[in-house]
């Protein structure tokens, strides 16, 4: 599938046509560098590797500048590979947004919020006791039993407990391309996407 690396701005919502009021995500999508070729002679595979976003050159080493440097350009924060390219791209060519069209249907992937450690209410979504009566003292959001009895004598793989929350790999799927702003390099797409503002996202078509 072939895409873009983007950052996420922020959300906000948009009117169409008949007045209904839409939820959307803008996206920086682009510009970005393509800094590799693979081909299916050398790597087996055909596919670009694509770069978003100058990294400070302190914050760079000898082996990125080199791979970087290949390609006329200077070390990126991020560095994704797509595969499903149309038509032939050299390294150093740039491709924009002008890569998505309004109305077609992208895929969206990114880290999602990081929300430390949380109960089983909040993580799983159970539903607590509910009630306050009855002698309950501190367990209205408490997990409840989490075993059997002598046997199996142990809590199995995979039981739902509190723990670590967010900070995974999600993709959305299927969200709608509303605008297209090819001045000022932005992607507005209906719904929400993972992550924080400001954190990066890939975009696929």
């Amino acid at each position: 599938m072939s895409g873009l690396i983007g950052r996420k701005i922020g959300m906000t919502s948009l009117f169409d046509e008949n007045g209904k009021n839409i939820p959307c995500t803008v996206i920086e999508a682009g510009p970005c560098v393509v800094t590799q070729v693979r081909t299916e002679e050398v790597d087996g595979y055909s596919a670009l590797q694509l770069g978003f976003d100058d990294k400070k050159a302190k914050s760079s080493n000898k082996a990125l500048d080199g791979h970087f440097k290949k390609a006329g350009s200077t070390a990126k924060k991020k560095v994704v590979e797509f595969q499903g390219f149309e038509g032939e791209f050299k390294l150093g060519d740039s491709i924009s947004v002008d890569h998505f069209e309004e109305g077609e249907f992208v895929d969206v992937s990114g880290v999602s919020k990081g929300k430390g450690f949380q109960g089983v209410v909040k993580r799983h979504g159970f539903a607590g006791v509910g009630q306050a009566t009855h002698g309950q003292h501190n367990r209205l959001r408490a997990p409840g039993s989490i075993g059997a009895a002598s046997y199996p004598a142990r809590v199995f793989k995979g039981m739902r407990m509190g723990g670590r929350m967010g900070g995974d790999k999600v993709k959305v799927q299927n969200l709608k391309v509303l605008k297209v702003v090819a001045e000022k390099n932005l992607l507005v797409v209906k719904g929400a996407v993972p992550g924080h503002k400001n954190a990066f996202v890939t975009i696929q078509k």
